[in-house]
């Protein structure tokens, strides 16, 4: 114990360290501790868990365009216990957002903002735009769709004022969004910001103490030190705060991370963090943007400013400069909030399918402003669902194959079920659906093809699609094709020319018996030329042989006629009268159906162009982009685990 005090004294005779803790410790209260003075000593609290749990995440960080995603990722997925490090700097970053408004109200309800505190109170709206910059910042860092576009959104803002756009420039780091606007963010968000509100927080504590508490003596509660009742007060206050901030991290699995952002694709889901949707929707009720993003803004926070010298505006009535401030902060306080609930409800807004329908025919304006709304919701939640499946299926092509060194869109590009599946739907769905039968309704990754026309049959109808092709190649999806009850559906040749064909008619009479068993082989002998990974017929020699028999051989039928007296197959090389089977649904039968549908081995054959409107697509899409639409058509890579 001796050694230990002469430790002490040795310390304290070159520091003062006994001095500065009494005057920390022992600062008077008049009025005694009360609850509702934590709130300052909460947005310190939260502020420190920032700049600890910020230092070890960016030990794990590395702030390019090719790195930046694959390193959260690293840490929301592969570090030890990363998720919840980043799960807490999250939510205690939205934290501090909740908490200034609270410090703020207490500070201007207990008159802590007049003479001869204006300074200190300016001082923390300072802190206060530091930490939304904290915010803006912060959330580009993941270099996810979300955190890119709304930053996007964000900094294009900053050109509309005069002189914006250099300094849109300078933030951005040039004309792009990369590798220096990451940089340029990320040393904003652990350097610079950081630096400045550690600066200005010891001016404003150090005019906190130099001005004292507002509150006054009273014979009804004794004037107490700071220690011991205050600090219980402020540690219990924030131990609540961190409990609550830990109990969220784990109940929501850290914080949310979505697909690598990719500057060439728009997202329909871009939002700012909930905090700045006010911000958000402000902007639209303006149709000047400058008005709704500069001006309002700038004419709320000059009314911040203001409040010390409007506070001195003192009549002889009730309508003083405080009550005016109190008044006027909250309903701007209400505002923010109910323009927050208005973006939710606008992002969530629906309507029934009688109401939709009875809008989409309707000329009435109102009834096109709730269509406009409806339809702006639906893409919101389209995007923000196609983004989980996005990020869900990088997640598992990472187990399955890592990352390579281009980085994680080098993933995303050469993916048939993600880049595949977006080839389908803009050059494909037109025509064809991509739909499972067996499900109801259209998931994500599936496609509804056109809309049937209004009064449309099989017999009279016009041609308006093509055949469904999900599970082509299929033994079911053949069997469906020769089946006389279904050969006419929209989902096979229904919607085309061939309903008139001959092998419709073929299908219809020629097998309109009890041929389930002889169909059923042909189409196990069709499906084994096409390999499907997700079907093997391993198993099914037999049945193949017996199918490959029977395609060549027309005895069994109503008709007499054998598949290869239209089709070529194998051996059966010349005929002409419909596409060669050989191979069929194979990779490099799809790719030349793709390539060039009038091709001779397709609808080119005998000399003739029976093909019914699909382009030959190898003048549009590339070698690379053909690949990617026969892998997703095929479902080679959609399941890895295979």
């Amino acid at each position: 114990m001796r050694i230990l005090r002469q430790l002490f004294e040795f310390t304290d005779n070159r520091t003062g360290i006994q001095e500065l803790t009494k005057e920390a410790l022992y600062e008077n209260i008049p009025g005694g501790s009360k609850w509702r003075y934590i709130s300052g000593s909460m947005l310190v609290f939260a502020f420190v868990t920032q700049m600890i749990t910020g230092t070890f995440l960016a030990m794990s960080y590395s702030p390019s365009s090719t790195t930046a995603w694959a390193s959260v990722y690293y840490i929301q997925n592969e570090l030890s216990g990363g998720w919840l490090l980043r799960g807490i700097h999250h939510y205690m970053a939205q934290a501090m957002v909740v908490l200034l408004p609270i410090h703020m109200l207490q500070v201007v309800l207990e008159k802590a903002y007049v003479k001869p505190r204006e300074f200190n109170y300016w001082l923390g709206l300072v802190l206060m735009l530091i930490t939304f910059g904290l915010g803006l910042t912060g959330y580009l860092l993941p270099w996810d769709q979300k955190g890119y576009w709304a930053t996007k959104v964000a900094t294009n803002l900053m050109t509309l004022p005069p002189g914006g756009a250099a300094m849109q420039k300078m933030v951005v780091g040039g004309t792009e969004y990369g590798n220096l606007t990451l940089t340029r963010f990320f040393a904003l968000h652990v350097l610079v910001l950081p630096g400045a509100l550690i600066g200005f927080l010891v001016l404003h504590l150090a005019l906190f103490r130099k001005h004292g508490i507002t509150a006054h003596s009273s014979d009804k509660r004794g004037d107490e030190y700071f220690w011991p009742k205050q600090v219980l007060k402020d540690a219990v206050g924030c131990a609540i705060l961190f409990a609550l901030i830990f109990w969220i991290a784990i109940a929501r699995e850290g914080a949310e991370l979505g697909p690598p952002a990719e500057p060439t694709k728009a997202f329909d889901a871009a939002r700012p963090e909930w905090y700045f949707l006010f911000l958000f929707q402000l902007l639209k009720k303006f149709q000047s943007e400058f008005v709704g993003a500069i001006v309002v803004p700038g004419l709320i926070f000059g009314f911040f400013f203001m409040m010390p010298l409007i506070a001195k505006f003192r009549p002889r009535h009730l309508f003083n400069g405080h009550f005016i401030n109190v008044s006027v902060m909250g309903l701007l306080f209400l505002g923010a909030g109910y323009l927050t609930f208005e973006a939710m409800q606008e992002d969530n807004y629906t309507l029934s399918e009688e109401r939709l329908a009875e809008v989409r025919e309707s000329s009435d304006p109102s009834d096109k402003v709730e269509l406009e709304k409806h339809d702006k919701a639906a893409r919101f939640h389209r995007d923000k669902e196609a983004a989980e499946r996005d990020y869900n299926r990088i997640a598992a092509l990472i187990d399955y194959q890592g990352i390579p060194v281009a980085g994680p869109l080098e993933l995303l590009r050469n993916d048939p079920e993600i880049m595949g599946a977006r080839l389908f739907k803009a050059k494909c769905a037109s025509c064809h659906a991509y739909d499972d039968p067996s499900t109801e309704g259209i998931e994500l990754g599936e496609f509804a093809g056109p809309n049937m026309p209004e009064g449309w049959d099989a017999e009279s109808g016009s041609d308006f699609g093509a055949p469904n092709l999900y599970g082509f190649g299929s033994v079911n999806w053949i069997k469906n094709v020769l089946t006389p009850e279904k050969i006419k559906s929209v989902d096979n040749f229904g919607a085309t020319a061939h309903r008139a064909g001959s092998m419709v008619d073929f299908v219809e009479n020629g097998l309109n018996g009890d041929f389930d068993d002889q169909i059923t082989k042909i189409a196990k002998a069709l499906s084994a030329e096409a390999g499907l990974v997700y079907e093997p017929l391993t198993d099914e020699v037999d049945a193949i042989a017996e199918g490959n028999e029977l395609i060549q051989n027309g005895d069994w039928n109503d008709y007499g006629t054998a598949c290869t007296d239209c089709h070529s197959y194998k051996e059966n090389e010349e005929i002409g009268g419909g596409p060669d089977l050989t191979g069929y649904a194979s990779a490099d039968w799809i790719r030349q159906m793709i390539s060039d549908p009038s091709h001779s081995s397709m609808y080119g054959y005998d000399g003739a162009d029976n093909n019914d409107r699909m382009p030959a697509f190898k003048e549009f899409l590339t070698e690379k982009e053909i690949d990617l639409l026969v892998q997703f058509i095929r479902q080679d890579m959609k399941n890895l685990n295979r």
